[in-house]
């Protein structure tokens, strides 16, 4: 199997391709990469190389139509992590989140119609908007889309153009909606990485607003294990969520952080809030589970999170250079 993984040195992409030569080896890796601001090349360090089991890795635009084009036409299946994901940015520049989210995947879907190859779509719960705090119900598959920031809106936008292509050309292609991801390797201007590299440079935690917004929460591992397990077992032309029960508001987050760090329970601060915040995303991963055989292996957030802390730990010159950026960034915001 020839594998094009775009976006794969950005966060859940490299971790993807790392877990991917652990539980699929025989794939043949290429990553398909812009190495923007929130890509590391570092994070795919372990498996580069020029051997044949080695992964490969092609720095480039996904929006480069004849780039795209050839890589597409030499591989089997693309796997489309890559695209702009930080709200904040968003708001404040959105037009690489359309670039990218939407022309990047459009030029994905028509190589795969010309070539007639297999595609899965990585997409977001954010696409649906969000829910009241006390709310009974979760995202469903069949949840209409209500996007609240230029990121989800232009999400969404690329799910409804993979949609499209499956009934207008009828090509190869599943999709995913993923809630929350944490984990290794995530840029440090995300919610989780920055309390935890915070905490270890001696620095409170930031909270925006009450810190009562809800997010569901899932290790990057288990959702890119029920990536691979859509691609194997899952229907063509389907959409599936991904989610692992991990609902937690931000107040929430934060108090596990200063338990598993040894620091005391009220030793962080709020901000200012984020414009349009949505209030709480929540999963049914149901139809995932019915048709396939994944199960999150991080049942337990407070376990995840303290193997979240550990990498942070250990790996300081992975982000102590991004840290000093993106604080300068949250600084001229007043957050």
């Amino acid at each position: 199997m020839r594998v094009l993984v775009t976006g794969g040195a950005g966060f859940i992409g490299s971790n993807f391709v790392l877990r991917a030569r652990e539980t699929r080896p025989e794939w043949s890796v290429t990553v398909l990469d812009k190495l923007t601001y929130a890509a590391h090349r570092d994070s795919l360090a372990p498996v580069l190389g020029d051997g044949a089991a080695d992964v490969h890795l092609v720095v480039g635009d996904v929006a480069d139509e004849a780039l795209v084009d050839r890589l597409v036409a030499e591989h089997d299946l693309v796997i489309h992590f890559a695209a702009e994901s930080h709200n904040d940015n968003s708001l404040e520049h959105p037009w690489p989140f359309i670039e990218s989210n939407i022309v990047g995947t459009f030029r994905l879907l028509e190589a795969v119609r010309r070539h007639d190859k297999r595609i899965h779509h990585i997409s977001t719960d954010e696409v649906y908007g969000d829910l009241e705090l006390d709310d009974p119900d979760r995202f469903v598959e069949a949840t209409p889309v209500n996007p609240s920031s230029p990121y989800s809106a232009s999400k969404a936008s690329a799910d409804l153009l993979v949609r499209a292509w499956i009934r207008s050309f009828g090509i190869s292609a599943t999709i995913s909606n993923c809630s929350n991801n944490y984990g290794p390797r995530q840029h440090v201007e995300k919610f989780i990485p920055r309390q935890v590299t915070n905490i270890l440079q001696g620095i409170r935690p930031k909270v925006y607003g009450s810190g009562t917004n809800v997010r569901d929460w899932i290790h990057v591992d288990d959702h890119n294990d029920a990536v691979v397990a859509i691609i194997e077992q899952g229907r063509l032309g389907e959409t599936y969520l991904i989610g692992a029960d991990g609902e937690r508001n931000n107040l929430e987050i934060v108090a596990t952080l200063l338990d598993l760090m040894d620091r005391p329970a009220d030793w962080f601060e709020h901000v200012s809030d984020r414009p349009g915040h949505d209030l709480r995303y929540a999963i049914d991963s149901g139809k995932l589970r019915r048709e396939t055989d994944w199960r999150p292996r991080y049942g337990d957030i407070r376990a995840g999170l303290a193997q979240t802390v550990q990498w942070y730990r250990d790996n300081p010159e992975w982000w102590q250079a991004a840290k000093v950026h993106a604080e300068q960034v949250y600084a001229q915001i007043g957050r």
